[in-house]
């Protein structure tokens, strides 16, 4: 995600809403001020997650969301869904 997401709750309001769907993964800061987020789980549970990753926080402005899947074997996942 890009846009004003860092020092407004973007990654707790994902983490909080990613655990509520049951979904595992992370949301974490990147050194360019971006925020990149893993979520593992349901197909359509993860696309529910995607919608509330545009909306972020009520104090964040998301700008941008980029989608990319990958293979969940070639990653060790977290056992429930953590920020950094």
């Amino acid at each position: 995600m890009s846009g004003r997401v860092q020092g407004v709750f973007y990654r707790a309001t994902m983490a909080q809403r990613a655990r509520e769907l049951g979904l595992r993964g992370y949301a974490n800061n990147l050194p360019d001020g971006r925020v990149e987020v893993l979520a593992c789980g349901d197909a359509k549970v993860v696309d529910e997650l995607l919608k509330a990753l545009w909306q972020g926080s009520s104090a964040s402005s998301v700008t941008a969301v980029a989608v990319e899947e990958i293979d969940p074997q070639a990653i060790q996942l977290p056992a429930g869904f953590r920020t950094g």
